[in-house]
């Protein structure tokens, strides 16, 4: 297995957050968590990351177990997150937030080929590259943070609610691009999403936590008709 979480449980001092969480992904699949708010999806992702240490359990990546190095060298092994809520840097401008997420690297020539790639798929981020990225609107910050996540040349890339606070005609665009990163950057992507539909429409497999266990998992078409699911996400 390309990505595998075994068992994983987290604490926070007495409170369980996960419970034997086991997930994984192939190389190349989008594969998305689904939950209510407080399930545990953002401390998955924090848990694989290392930036919450699990009280029990693997995490595996490339055939090599991950959960207990520090944040950097699980990032310097491919591993990028574009974080809840965006989390610019809104004093910096979009130039130096996108360049952040190149701090690991040292090839100069790369990274200012990996930035032309970012700014052929975002034209609206080369056109505010001199900008505060506090001043942009919430959809041009999501492009950003993602920019700076695909900086790091990652071969995993997760999405904690890109879609959170957006615009309709917004979300759209976020699920466009998730599909395009996975195919033509051909990174494999865990999307965190309360947005189920959207999530289900660019996912090929899906789990869904439901405080701190999974509850259900299976092929995203599956689960979209699944009755439980569309009861309590999808509206009916």
């Amino acid at each position: 297995m390309y990505f595998e979480c075994r068992d994983l449980c987290v604490h926070y001092d007495k409170v369980q957050a996960l419970d034997r969480v086991s997930l994984a992904a192939q190389q190349g699949e989008v594969v998305a968590l689904l939950g209510a708010n407080g399930a545990g999806k953002s401390t998955t992702l924090r848990a694989i990351t290392g930036l919450t240490r699990a009280s029990r359990g693997e995490i595996w990546f490339e055939d090599t177990r991950i959960d207990r190095l520090p944040p950097a060298a699980i990032v310097a092994r491919g591993i990028a997150m574009v974080p809840e809520g965006r989390h610019i840097y809104p004093f910096m401008s979009v130039r130096d937030n996108l360049l952040m997420g190149a701090y690991l690297r040292r090839d100069t020539a790369g990274i200012r080929r990996d930035l032309d790639r970012v700014f052929a798929r975002f034209p609206r981020v080369r056109e505010r590259l001199n900008q505060q990225a506090g001043t942009l609107s919430g959809g041009e910050q999501e492009m950003v943070v993602v920019g700076r996540a695909l900086m790091a040349r990652p071969r995993l890339l997760l999405l904690d609610e890109p879609s959170l606070g957006l615009a309709p005609m917004v979300v759209r665009d976020i699920a466009r691009l998730i599909g395009d990163v996975n195919r033509e950057d051909n990174v494999t992507i865990i999307l965190v999403e309360q947005n189920a539909r959207m999530a289900l429409k660019v996912s090929g497999r899906a789990y869904v936590l439901e405080t701190g266990r999974i509850g259900l998992a299976g092929g995203s078409a599956e689960l979209a008709g699944d009755d439980h699911i569309r009861r309590l996400y999808l509206g009916g």
